[in-house]
């Protein structure tokens, strides 16, 4: 499972809760159709037994999507992801979903499955998309939904799976591939701004390794 603190925002008055919005990942299905997952976090995560949903964080459409289930082209899921996305009228987009589909891990390898979701955000000129899965933290350049480096329409992509269970290594490392550390544990951070956003790896106390950055949305 993945989650995405919603923060306090500013200016004053802007509508955000601080309750996190969570994704399923492959272990909550490890329990039939996850019913464990649903009924902990109740509405926090969208239609029960559905495990996808997208909600505003200022001028930010976040969307998280749940890589368990199908995401062929023509699938419920990607279909509703084009329409939802095709509804927002906010600048900036930033998705995540459980199973990366550009990572260098030797564990796991990448999840050819999900093409069809970032192939969606990136038509709709989507800004962030952050995976977990892979016990390791992996940043990519923009690319496009072929890999290709795309620095004026692909997405950024983060593989964030330091969040305190065993790493794992790094093997052939992928094209495009710009930050990567497999013995840090913390969190990703990101602060929206209006039309841009800064990452920052956060490490647990006691360990060194940082990476940051900012990028203005598309």
């Amino acid at each position: 499972m993945n989650g995405f603190p919603t923060p306090r925002c500013s200016p004053a008055g802007t509508n955000c809760s601080s309750a996190r919005r969570p994704q399923p990942g492959n272990h909550d299905y490890n329990t039939s159709g996850a019913t464990g997952y649903y009924n902990y976090f109740g509405t926090s995560a969208g239609p029960s037994g559905r495990g996808y949903y997208s909600f505003d964080l200022g001028n930010w459409h976040v969307v998280s999507l749940n890589s368990n289930i199908s995401m062929s082209a023509g699938s419920t899921q990607e279909q509703w992801l084009r329409a939802d996305l095709a509804a927002s009228s906010k600048p900036c987009t930033i998705a995540y979903w459980h199973h990366p589909l550009f990572t260098s891990s030797s564990n796991h390898a990448p999840s050819t499955s999900t093409r069809p979701l970032y192939q969606a955000l990136y038509d709709y000129n989507a800004d962030v998309v952050v995976w977990g899965h892979n016990h390791v933290y992996e940043r990519f350049a923009p690319m496009n939904p072929a890999g290709g480096a795309d620095s004026s329409r692909g997405l950024r992509s983060f593989v964030a799976g330091m969040g305190g269970a065993g790493h794992y290594g790094f093997g052939t490392i992928q094209p495009n591939s710009e930050a990567r550390n497999s013995s840090a544990w913390g969190l990703l951070k990101f602060t929206l701004h209006s039309n841009s956003y800064d990452w920052q790896f956060v490490p647990v106390a006691g360990q060194t390794y940082t990476d940051s950055g900012t990028n203005t949305c598309h």
